[in-house]
């Protein structure tokens, strides 16, 4: 993993064996970021993806591994009781072209990843809706 900022862009490079959530936290942590956008693309062989079941209040979860291109890297960093929290989706497309996509739960990259991180200037809280049991914006 290397990055470099850019006024209030930092471009984040991940190499083959890196975690993308994992890395994305640590460059977080360590530029002690309250809140930013993430978008991305890449290639990955192994990733856990989920989509929320309402019924279950928990996620639905797929792992998928074979070479894969990371069409769509999504999410956000904000704070939940004051520490850090990540929200990512991701899409991916298999050597058939078939997309799958979700709540990103875990991903090794394969070969790279280029990921920029956007940095914004506040904070957003989030908060605990027990009847949905989801962490939702608290503004």
């Amino acid at each position: 993993m290397e990055y470099r900022k850019f006024g209030n862009e930092i471009a984040l490079r991940l190499d083959k064996g890196d975690e993308i959530t994992q890395s994305i936290r640590e460059v977080a942590e360590k530029e002690n970021i309250t809140l930013a956008r993430i978008n991305g693309i890449g290639g990955t062989d192994n990733f856990t993806i989920g989509v929320f079941d309402m019924d279950k209040k928990d996620y639905n979860r797929s792992t998928f591994t074979g070479t894969h291109e990371i069409t769509n890297l999504t999410g956000n960093i904000n704070t939940m009781d004051g520490k850090l929290y990540t929200h990512i989706h991701m899409e991916c497309a298999g050597k058939d072209g078939v997309v799958v996509g979700g709540h990103l739960l875990h991903c090794k990259i394969s070969l790279t990843a280029e990921i920029f991180i956007t940095v914004i200037d506040g904070r957003v809280d989030r908060k605990r809706d027990e009847k949905l049991q989801i962490n939702k914006w608290n503004f």
